[in-house]
């Protein structure tokens, strides 16, 4: 007969009671895992694709897969349909500074998949600049600290010139 408290697994308590843990928590090895799954072992790749290669190609074309071979590794991308062909003629120069910013040989040639990107996010408007503050706003009112008190003060600035 069973006892009633016991565990299956032995004495140690399960690992959750039934509480939420935070995002964050568990966010970084699923992201981790979803990367590793398409060859990423580092994201960084990914993750600053246009730093690397440049805009205007990063605007053409993006990694989705990195995958290692005998005679080295390739780099699947996901390209605009008539920038292939383009980037086809500039496929060393790629892999010479993909390699650079990897430290390492690792991509040996490009393989392009044509298709359409989806949008990246939107540029922010650099020449915005930040207007007064209204005079009925609630940062005005606040009693604390004069450290906290500008720093809310510059949000609600930042704040009117993105509601503008």
């Amino acid at each position: 007969m069973a006892q009633a408290g016991k565990n299956k697994q032995g004495d140690a308590p399960p690992s959750r009671r039934n509480w939420s843990a935070p995002v964050g928590q568990d966010s970084r090895s699923l992201a981790a895992s979803a990367f590793a799954r398409k060859g990423f072992a580092d994201p960084t790749l990914v993750l600053r694709w246009a730093e690397i290669v440049g805009p205007e190609v990063a605007r053409l074309a993006r990694p989705i897969r990195l995958s290692q071979g005998a005679d080295g590794g390739t780099l699947t991308l996901k390209a605009e349909p008539g920038a292939s062909v383009f980037l086809q003629h500039e496929t060393p120069v790629l892999c010479e500074r993909i390699n650079a910013y990897l430290g390492r040989a690792a991509v040996r040639r490009l393989r392009f998949i044509q298709g359409p990107l989806q949008a990246g996010p939107a540029p922010t408007t650099p020449g915005a600049r930040p207007g007064p503050v209204a005079a009925d706003d609630r940062a005005r009112r606040f009693q604390g600290g004069e450290g906290l008190r500008e720093a809310l003060l510059a949000l609600a600035r930042r704040r009117r010139v993105l509601t503008d």
